[in-house]
């Protein structure tokens, strides 16, 4: 009989020892977890302190309504979980872990035949001034989420404080939003989510996000927390903003004691290193979930991406290994999803950042338009940035945000990256199309397109970024080809030299122009700038260009 010990008793943890049991129903299966909770699902917290969900419980209840605690584990698929049991010593030349019962203080010897590591993560709590104070939450539990909606709900939060502008800080950002509670983002970059999103995406992100009340503020550091008993006041280094809560989402770290004590590699990236059959370098002990490192699918580099997603993949491959399978993971793409209010934000792939870290060749296009057609019901606005190698034409990694739907756009995207497609293919992809959900040819063959016209010389687009240093710099004559009625209703702010002129009458309207001079053409989604360049070129001007996704992307001010 197989003896598998699992340390840890969230996602790859018990993902993994389900896995074995539905392989082999005879293996001895023993999960030991420190907490009280088992099989939780975090990520939706943020959603139950906004009133999207109505009970905590939902966290660790089966789709069929079961609650997930031991017994139902041990009545279902005989696995014996130990709760509130830590683990102090993995013992390797004799296969055995030593754990204490936290409630009892009993000691216990459990020995293996393979060990699986699933110790996860921890957040980062920086040694600030104050840092003790109540009201000062990590969350990172589902207590936590019980406290901060009760303070809500009983009126005791009027100003809550979020420290990061990453996915959880964004997502709790929100949820203090939709409860009405004033809420300022404290950012140490200068960008949000720094992690994953290009300077221009991340700024149109800021405009938004600030547009719709919640208050932004990046490039500035935390110093201390004020306040007797409980927090009143977060000091940074350049202001005093009131607070009855502070959200602390800053980022986390692998739980990689127990296995650096047991002579455990550790890698780069401060996870634990495993190989693609995510066993540790001891070929007896798998380590999954938070705590271990990942490949990046297209640099081929190791990364720390903590992801539920990702750690349930790989309990899934664990399980299979151990029962004799030889299953590799084969990296991540550090794909995200995130809502902040009525945005939505992806990503997968690589950065145009990280392109240029890496050293590698790239090309990028941005496009923007309706998520499906204009004359449906409901049709949003988003705006897509491919990432290009120039020479193989593949794809290395994208980019989207807007109101409308962002998350089948990233997927596919994300299904792209995995299989290597180049930007022909996404153009050749056969996706499925209905008003309802999408335009005829769907924005991502659209960007495919730009990125293709691009290449072959017939598009030349600048990012918003450039754009906005030459009207600084007064480089350029803008064209602005929509019509007088969108000119008067939005307008980008301080904008010199610009010219309005519709694009049915650019044609007879040419001499308005000189044609040594520069010229860059936009619209609201430039659409119309493209087919103005095209006109001016056609007519020997030289030096052409268009804004790409245009005012709709624009992320700087504008007028109305």
């Amino acid at each position: 009989m197989k003896k598998v010990v699992v340390i840890g008793g969230v996602a790859a943890g018990l993902k993994s020892a389900a896995k074995v049991r539905r392989e082999d129903p005879t293996a001895q299966i023993t999960v030991l977890e420190r907490g009280s909770l088992i099989s939780y699902g975090a990520c939706g917290m943020p959603y139950y302190v906004g009133g999207l969900i109505a009970e905590v419980d939902e966290f660790v209840k089966t789709p069929a309504g079961s609650i997930r605690n031991p017994g139902f584990f041990k009545n279902v698929k005989d696995i014996d979980v130990r709760t509130k049991t830590l683990v102090t010593e993995i013992n390797r030349e004799a296969k055995t872990v030593a754990a204490k019962n936290l409630e009892t203080g009993e000691e216990m010897q459990l020995p293996y035949d393979n060990l699986v590591i699933a110790t996860g993560a921890s957040p980062v709590r920086p040694p600030l001034p104050g840092i003790e104070l109540k009201g000062i939450h990590q969350f990172w539990h589902p207590d936590d989420a019980v406290a901060v909606r009760s303070g809500i709900d009983k009126g005791q939060i009027k100003n809550a404080v979020v420290i990061g502008a990453g996915l959880v800080g964004m997502e709790m950002a929100e949820a203090f939003k939709t409860r009405g509670v004033n809420v300022t983002v404290v950012e140490m970059q200068d960008q949000m989510f720094p992690a994953f999103l290009d300077t221009e995406i991340a700024a149109s992100v800021t405009k938004f996000t600030t547009e719709n009340s919640i208050n932004v503020l990046l490039g500035e550091k935390v110093e201390r927390f004020t306040g007797d008993d409980r927090v009143k006041e977060v000091v940074t280094d350049k202001r005093v903003i009131p607070a009855d809560i502070v959200i602390l989402s800053i980022g986390v770290r692998p739980n990689v004691e127990l296995a650096k004590a047991a002579g455990l590699a550790i890698g780069k990236t401060g996870a634990i290193a495993v190989n693609e059959y995510m066993q540790t370098s001891d070929p007896d002990i798998y380590a999954g979930g938070d705590c271990v490192e990942n490949t990046n699918i297209i640099s081929g580099k190791k990364v720390f991406a903590p992801m539920g997603s990702t750690a349930n993949k790989h309990g899934r491959i664990i399980g299979e290994n151990i029962v004799g399978k030889r299953t590799e993971f084969r990296g991540v793409l550090n794909t995200v999803v995130v809502k902040v209010l009525h945005l939505n934000v992806g990503k997968t792939g690589i950065t145009e950042r990280e392109a240029q870290v890496l050293g590698l060749p790239y090309v990028t296009a941005m496009v923007a338009g309706p998520d499906k057609p204009h004359y449906m019901p409901g049709s949003k606005p988003i705006t897509i940035k491919l990432i290009v190698d120039p020479e193989s034409r593949k794809l290395l990694g994208a980019q989207a945000f807007g109101e409308g739907e962002v998350a089948k756009r990233i997927d596919v995207l994300a299904a792209a990256l995995t299989m290597g497609a180049t930007i022909d293919d996404l153009f050749d992809m056969d996706l499925a199309y209905a008003p309802p959900y999408s335009s005829p040819i769907d924005n991502v063959a659209v960007a495919a397109n730009a990125v293709m016209n691009k290449l072959s010389g017939k598009f030349k687009g600048i990012s918003a970024l450039s754009a906005k240093e030459k009207m600084e710099q007064g480089q350029a004559v803008f064209l602005d080809v929509r019509s007088p009625e969108e000119y008067n209703q939005i307008r980008i702010a301080d904008c010199r030299g610009t010219q309005n002129i519709p694009l049915g009458q650019l044609r007879n309207r040419l001499d308005e122009f000189n044609k040594e001079d520069e010229i860059v053409a936009f619209c609201k989604i430039s659409l119309r700038g493209y087919e103005a360049a095209c006109i001016l070129e056609g007519a020997g001007f030289k030096d052409v260009k268009v804004i790409e996704g245009g005012i709709v992307s624009w992320p700087f001010a504008c007028e109305k």
